[in-house]
């Protein structure tokens, strides 16, 4: 045999004993399953064991969704709720072992689904009793600045939050309004502006509350300019146009956190709803001054119910147009809230359709609203009452957990900081899908199916299939060793 004979034959050979060690790598994967459906007690149940089988070109007849872990995109931040007054009020009702399960139930990684993010408001918000601000009026100068109504309920519940989470939970704070003798309808409710003369005490209302936080040892990880700042509501709130808010952020709020050595805070604009969001962003990100200070931009969802219409495009279009720029998911829950539509099993896929498809268009991070609120949905001083994934029946000593717990749970239990999002592409649309790879090297997809009816069908790597079956209004996470 001559020598390039020779080579070709080793090349050969090589390639075939690769192409070995892959099949057996891949058919040596097992896949772990986990499981809630409707009519059903699984709830993240455990209950199979998948393998990869050699299944080199699936066919039309078979449903499939193919992962593939070669591409990937956005850098997975976390998952969490808002640690309100409301549901710290409703806490501290409870007694020490149910504080414990609910702390369990969110914050644990082993016991539960392991919360890796929070939220919190700076002054109150309507889902606080009263509204209050930190400092009495016209001191401009903050010498009164104190957090008192904060450290009543609301400080003690982020703390042993941090503390069941393993001591670290990246934790970002938002202002509802500012106070009253700041803006321009002097009030802290219906909407108003704030006064251009108060922008710089603002910005320094900002960096005392951080440093507060701070001296109490909970690190502040980041921040909104404001919440709904495009909302006249009956609540706290406060109104800036697209162009007020970029001024805002260019001119006072970032060059004061960078005089205060806080640059490295990430801060979030914008914070409202999906629709106006595109506007919003390329607002403020088209100004180079304004957007060097900006780490992302926040939404919420309620834009619409309209499930097939919840304008996820307009997400993609930001992170396409800004791809150095983070999305995240600020707010969501289902309003009007009603005990006897506590169980019903929408409230759940309404989480997990918002999920897969914030995800899918680039969202690095996700905070659900209150992750607590009493049997009324409140407390809330405006009645603006809601429902949360978990609630507590504060007559009875009771602990409800809602189908959106469990939701949620298929993405925060599973999915880790640092993952990277893969393709999960299906061939059925009943199939809701999407897919990361965490730091560990193990492969996380999530499948929904929202319908009412039963899929079988299999999920694809590399030439592999291993076949599964999708209960009728189920959701299932796939991790894979």
């Amino acid at each position: 045999m001559n020598k390039e004979l020779r080579l070709v034959f080793i090349f050969s050979l090589t390639l075939l004993n690769s192409n070995a060690v892959v099949a057996q790598d891949i058919e040596s994967k097992k896949i772990k399953v986990f499981t809630t459906a409707k009519n059903t007690t699984e709830r993240i149940s455990s209950n199979a064991t998948l393998q990869f089988r050699p299944n080199k070109q699936p066919l039309e007849t078979e449903p499939t969704v193919f992962i593939d872990t070669e591409r990937t995109f956005q850098t997975f931040v976390g998952i969490g709720g808002a640690i309100t007054d409301a549901a710290a009020e409703t806490y501290a009702k409870l007694p020490k072992t149910l504080q414990q399960e609910f702390l369990k139930a969110y914050y644990s990684k082993t016991e539960g689904i392991g919360y890796t993010l929070a939220r919190t408001h700076i002054n109150s918000c309507d889902f606080s009793s009263y509204s209050y601000t930190y400092v009495k009026d016209n001191d401009k100068e903050l010498k009164t600045f104190n957090i008192a109504p904060d450290e009543k309920h609301r400080l003690p519940l982020i703390k042993a939050a941090t503390a069941m989470a393993g001591g670290n939970l990246p934790l970002y704070v938002s202002p509802w309004s500012p106070p009253a003798w700041m803006k321009d309808n002097n009030n802290m409710l219906q909407g108003g502006k704030l006064l251009p003369q108060y922008r710089q005490v603002w910005a320094n209302y900002y960096i005392r509350y951080i440093q507060e936080y701070e001296k109490r040892g909970l690190p502040i990880w980041g921040l909104t300019v404001q919440n709904e700042p495009m909302a006249k509501q009956t609540w706290e709130s406060c109104i800036y146009t697209a162009e007020e808010e970029r001024d805002f952020i260019k001119e006072y709020l970032g060059p004061t956190l960078q005089k205060a050595g806080m640059g490295n805070k990430k801060l979030i604009a914008w914070d409202h709803n999906r629709d106006l969001i595109y506007q919003r962003a390329s607002t403020i990100l088209s100004d180079k001054e304004a957007a060097k200070y900006v780490w992302g931009i926040g939404f919420h969802w309620y834009e619409t119910w309209t499930k097939s219409n919840m304008q996820f495009y307009n997400l993609k279009n930001v992170k396409e147009a800004f791809p150095d720029k983070e999305l995240i998911f600020t707010e969501g829950c289902k309003e009007k809230f009603d005990l006897d539509s506590i169980n019903n099993w929408s409230l759940g896929e309404r989480y997990g359709h918002s999920m897969i498809n914030d995800f899918n268009a680039g969202t690095a991070a996700w905070t659900d609203w209150n992750i607590l609120l009493d049997e009324t949905g409140g407390p809330n001083h405006v009645k603006n009452l809601c429902f949360a994934p978990i609630h507590a029946d504060t007559r009875t000593k009771k602990l409800i957990y809602t189908n959106a717990y469990y939701y949620l749970g298929h993405f925060s239990k599973f999915i880790q900081p640092g993952a990277k999002r893969i393709i999960t592409s299906p061939s059925r649309d009943i199939l809701q899908t999407i897919g990361f790879i965490n730091p560990d090297g193990k492969i996380v997809i999530v499948v929904m199916n929202a319908s009412d009816n039963d899929l079988p069908y299999q999920l694809w790597f590399k030439g592999y299939a291993a076949k599964t079956n999708s209960l009728a209004h189920s959701i299932t996470t796939f991790v894979i060793n």
